[in-house]
């Protein structure tokens, strides 16, 4: 069974959210505080992480960083009240693979959910490994190593990698890319690929502010050269 770690201080939204959740045959756990959330992780074992923001003492955006710090890469999912746009490309930033603002619908949230969880890190692979650069990617052990040390990506940033791969000297845009990785059918108004792109510069490009190998297109999108 599918296993969600919710972390809400709100326990009228996390009991709706809990419940919905069940509804569609997850199994959910839940704690008040990033801390009881990261001690839990430690623990057992969870498919993705549904995280508040506002949370008493170490807020989300500190404990999705620190998960990522850890090696972590199960899906994260933040939830915030907040609307600015600032916020999300900071979750975004340090390692968060999606978001979702307050209020939305649990018809919203389950569709979300579930695109994170049908990716897998073996689905149809048309090759196991690539190499460009410094980077070898091990599409078979689910790895990236850069000079020969394992350089680590959450599952959407792998997920994002080996599209680019599979469909390099391609101009891909935003809408596709957001399609093929993220599972959404209408395009949301954010910056979910960009941010994204930026991270897996910073970990694979020699000059991430002169990218050799994931390449702008400027009002289109993006291309991989490799």
């Amino acid at each position: 069974m599918t296993k969600i770690l919710l972390v809400e201080d709100d326990r009228v939204m996390a009991n709706g959210i809990s419940d919905a959740l069940k509804s569609q045959g997850f199994e959910v756990a839940h704690t008040l505080t990033a801390e009881e959330g990261e001690a839990l992780l430690s623990e057992e074992e969870f498919n993705l992480v549904l995280l508040d923001v506002k949370l008493p003492g170490k807020d989300g955006f500190e404990m999705c960083q620190g998960l990522r710090k850890r090696g972590f890469d199960l899906p994260v999912v933040i939830l915030t009240a907040k609307a600015e746009e600032v916020d999300k490309v900071v979750g975004l930033e340090i390692g968060a693979d999606d978001y979702i603002t307050k209020p939305f619908s649990t018809r919203e949230l389950i569709a979300r959910l579930r695109a994170h969880l049908r990716r897998g890190p073996h689905t149809d692979l048309t090759q196991t490994d690539y190499r460009f650069g410094d980077v070898r990617v091990d599409f078979v052990k689910y790895k990236v190593l850069r000079n020969g040390r394992e350089e680590k990506l959450t599952s959407t940033e792998f997920a994002l990698l080996k599209l680019l791969i599979d469909e390099r000297n391609k101009v891909l845009s935003r809408e596709k890319i957001l399609k093929k990785v993220w599972g959404y059918e209408i395009s949301p108004d954010t910056r979910i690929v960009d941010v994204h792109i930026l991270n897996l510069r910073k970990k694979l490009e020699p000059d991430p502010k002169n990218p050799e190998f994931i390449k702008t297109f400027h009002g289109v999108g993006y291309q991989f050269v490799g």
